[in-house]
């Protein structure tokens, strides 16, 4: 009995700690919408905003308000000063926010529509009597190859391995890119879309 209250605390300490950014960004966007908050009722009362659709005048100042600091922010960072303060701060906030800058990478993706090309090439690895999808990050003209397994569907984490190139075989109908989403969908694809079979 007392170990199973121990494994319970270590999850629920770890799942503590996943969760901590989360609770760090819902903390500072409460923050600020409050400090706003007061601001924007202040100008709904002086206009005499009346409540749309339920949500209040104050309310909708607030969210003008927020947009325009995000617009006001967006030309500040365009000045170098500036730009260098906020690469200071999110060095900062990484050291002390644990997975911060993956969650960073991940909003851009989002917000922005980038897609990180991955620049490896796309590979399955012998793995007991089965075959692993892989990315071969770097080879030598020994036949040696450093490979990368990644983690499902969490790609961005993983092992590397040092192998042969006899235990790698390339896949050259998928990139990296193509992989990274099958594997993000748990494998989804790679038998249909790609035909790939061990």
């Amino acid at each position: 009995m007392k170990r199973f209250f121990k494994n319970v605390r270590e999850i629920a300490i770890a799942g503590f700690f996943a969760l901590l950014p989360v609770y760090i960004l819902i903390l500072i966007i409460g923050k600020a919408w409050k400090s706003l908050h007061s601001l924007g009722a202040g100008i709904a009362g002086i206009f005499g905003m009346p409540p749309v659709r339920g949500i209040g005048g104050g309310s909708i100042f607030t969210a003008f308000l927020v947009i325009a600091l995000w617009i006001v922010c967006g030309f500040l960072m365009r000045f170098t000063f500036v730009a260098s303060l906020s690469r200071a701060a999110e060095a900062t906030m990484s050291k002390y926010i644990p997975n911060y800058a993956r969650y960073k990478s991940m909003a851009e993706e989002k917000l922005q529509h980038k897609v990180k090309v991955l620049d490896y090439t796309s590979a399955l690895i012998r793995w007991q009597e089965y075959w692993r999808p892989a990315y071969i990050v770097e080879q030598d003209g020994d036949g040696n190859c450093v490979v990368f397994l990644p983690d499902v569907p969490e790609t961005s984490k993983g092992r590397v391995l040092l192998a042969r190139r006899e235990q790698v075989r390339v896949v050259p109908a998928m990139t990296a890119n193509q992989l990274d989403e099958s594997l993000k969908k748990m494998g989804r694809g790679l038998c249909s879309g790609y035909g790939i079979h061990g």
